[in-house]
């Protein structure tokens, strides 16, 4: 039988924010936070909020902070040790990658769900791309579900997509956060409407993912119309974004749509938002990898400099759509 501590275990790394192992070294270092503060150019509870943010996930109290006294316990001095050969061994990272630069080859077959659109994601990929122009990359489309079924069968090198929960069989990094809203398109009669209330939208048809029912990953999408009192079912169904995209501009229904995605749409006066505007669905979106699976160099380059990469950029600026 399983320890029931090795899910938590094989999650820890994906789940943690290594941002917060980098300020709690600089906290041991500087011998307080307050001195880590000024060192970091940060504001003290800021540091204070990180220490407690590092201790909740390890469960572990790290250090003892009392008036004039500060002392790592040995639980922090373990930590410390290993975040030093952690930060010693991505300091290698440029010479590494350097000495690799023309020898690394290989595909990257990435399974993904439709119309993930990242910012983050896309710099990456150019940086890993002129860093190792000799790997090839094949991208696939299909529903979350099916992305999930490929990369467990070890069919893709990752896949990106939504989780209704992480599956305890593959490793899940958040690639980033998207919130979603309602939309109709201009030929909605409330889309010339100057000032729309919640309780205009009750019995309005609608429009939906086939991700949205009970349990899915867009369920909270599903809670959002009932709560708004929508008509009982839908109007019409997709796994395709620019299929329901296309359906809410035909105004066979309203329909939810990413708000970061919609942006363009709504500037160029084909689609308009609806209420409400605040307390929106946010859905995380998933790289996924299947940690059974003998990886390539090129998959394993690709993977650890992902995780490094995003894992140092905070979860709110990954958040699009606030």
């Amino acid at each position: 039988m399983k320890s029931m501590s090795q899910p938590f275990k094989q999650r820890f790394p994906w789940n943690l924010d290594w941002n917060l192992l980098r300020t709690f070294m600089v906290v041991v270092e500087q011998h307080g936070i307050s001195k880590a503060a000024d060192f970091l150019g940060l504001k003290q509870p800021t540091i204070s909020a990180a220490l407690k943010r590092l201790e909740q996930h390890t469960g572990q109290v790290l250090i003892i902070r009392k008036p004039n006294e500060f002392s790592v316990t040995r639980a922090g001095q373990v930590l410390y040790t290993e975040c030093a050969k952690i930060f010693g061994s991505v300091s290698q990272l440029p010479s590494l990658l350097d000495v690799a630069h023309a020898e690394l080859r290989g595909h990257l077959s990435i399974a993904t769900t439709s119309h993930v659109i990242s910012d983050h994601f896309d710099d990456f990929l150019n940086r890993f791309t002129n860093a190792h122009p000799n790997v090839t990359y094949s991208f696939s489309v299909s529903e979350s579900e099916d992305v999930e079924t490929t990369v467990s069968q070890n069919r893709a090198s990752f896949g990106i997509c939504l989780l209704a929960k992480p599956p305890e069989n593959l490793e899940t990094l958040v690639l980033y956060r998207e919130y979603f809203g309602l939309y109709c398109g201009a030929r909605h009669p409330l889309f010339e409407v100057r000032d729309i209330d919640p309780k205009d939208l009750e019995g309005e048809p609608f429009v939906a993912f086939q991700t949205e029912a009970e349990g899915g990953p867009l369920a909270a999408t599903s809670r959002l119309r009932s709560r708004l009192k929508l008509a009982n079912s839908w109007r019409g169904v997709s796994s395709s974004l620019n299929e329901i995209r296309r359906m809410i501009m035909a105004n066979i229904g309203i329909g939810a749509l990413p708000i970061h995605v919609a942006k363009q749409d709504v500037e160029a006066g084909r689609l308009r938002q609806l209420p409400p505007y605040d307390e929106l669905p946010l859905v995380n979106i998933y790289l996924i990898s299947n940690p059974t699976r003998r990886q390539s160099d090129a998959e394993a380059t690709f993977l650890t400099a992902c995780i490094a990469e995003l894992s140092a950029i905070d979860i709110r600026e990954r958040t699009y759509g606030a």
